[in-house]
């Protein structure tokens, strides 16, 4: 049955997008969406809540936030120095904490936008001490130069402005205090992007937002160098997950709370598009054994706030040694 709403009803449900047709279209983009929002903070903070809340569901979920977390753990142990507080942005449900140990550092504080995922495994023992603090990570808020280090797994890439969290996570940090973050890059889940995308040209005729937009890895460097960090280094892995099938997937997705925070995203996928993505999915993606791959690229991240102490490079020519003697030398011994 089709259900015909009035206009007066139409800018009750969705005042945000209700245009009268007499503004322009800068006033209408200014009504309804603020400078650099992108991401909708508020239904992101919802689809957290509601995922954490499933707690069993949410745990089965965790392989991915827990091997990224480990990932990140890594870094900070090659850094030679033991601290006494880290602070973990975007903390989720503590998976950081699982992932160090009393030999890296003595207390973590964790920050996190939901407190339903925050509080989620509260009852949780740690081989170190934990803080918990409700906060946005798009807005970090701690005193100027108090932290020795700031790390941040799987929760920047839905922030709107990422230079400004950045230069304030540059500010908290004391002098050569480092900061190590992880976030989905551009290629990630481009398997399901593109047969979404084909799905709906074949059924629709055009194309929807269905999945976020992601950071391209070759910004990172210009945004970490924007946020005034230096002695930057960005490296990149891909993790591979075999599915059952794209349903599965997108089910994953939903329990950990990744889903689809575009502030102009449509509200629903029509049932034969996705039966159409799901077997374009297969056709074009899938393995010999009927799974289905899901490819996540993770973009790692590591600065450091400018000290005196940090190596710097030479002055234009000061060098002793010409390059084009060394490769003579070292042609004649080949």
């Amino acid at each position: 049955m089709l259900r015909i709403l009035r206009p007066n009803t139409f800018r009750k449900l969705n005042s945000r997008l209700y245009t009268t047709g007499k503004e322009t279209a800068r006033e209408y983009l200014d009504k309804t969406a603020a400078p650099f929002e992108v991401f909708d903070r508020r239904a992101k903070r919802m689809q957290r809540d509601r995922a954490a809340a499933r707690a069993a569901d949410s745990r089965e979920v965790d392989y991915l936030r827990d091997e990224v977390a480990r990932r990140v753990a890594d870094r900070l142990l090659d850094i030679k120095r033991r601290y006494h507080t880290v602070v973990d942005i975007g903390a989720g449900c503590g998976h950081l904490a699982k992932a160090v140990d009393d030999d890296m550092l003595d207390k973590l504080i964790m920050c996190e936008m939901s407190p339903v995922a925050l509080n989620r495994d509260i009852d949780q023992e740690y081989d170190i001490e934990v803080e918990r603090r409700v906060m946005d990570e798009e807005m970090p808020q701690f005193e100027p130069e108090t932290l020795d280090a700031v790390v941040s797994s799987l929760s920047m890439h839905w922030v709107n402005d990422l230079p400004g969290m950045l230069i304030q996570v540059r500010k908290a940090l004391v002098p050569d205090g480092v900061f190590i973050g992880a976030m989905f890059g551009g290629d990630s889940l481009f398997e399901l992007r593109t047969s979404l995308q084909l799905a709906d040209i074949e059924r629709d005729g055009g194309i929807a937002a269905r999945v976020s937009p992601l950071t391209d890895t070759r910004d990172m460097g210009s945004l970490i160098g924007r946020a005034g960090l230096t002695l930057s280094t960005v490296d990149v892995d891909n993790i591979v997950v075999n599915y059952p099938s794209m349903l599965h997937l997108i089910s994953d997705i939903n329990a950990m709370g990744e889903g689809n925070a575009v502030v102009h995203r449509l509200p629903f996928i029509k049932r034969d598009t996705l039966l159409a993505a799901s077997a374009i999915y297969k056709e074009m993606h899938g393995n010999k054994d009927g799974t289905i791959p899901a490819t996540f690229q993770v973009i790692y991240m590591i600065g450091w706030k400018p000290d005196p102490s940090q190596p710097k490079p030479l002055p234009r020519g000061s060098g002793q040694t010409s390059l084009g003697e060394l490769f003579d030398s070292t042609s004649h011994k080949l």
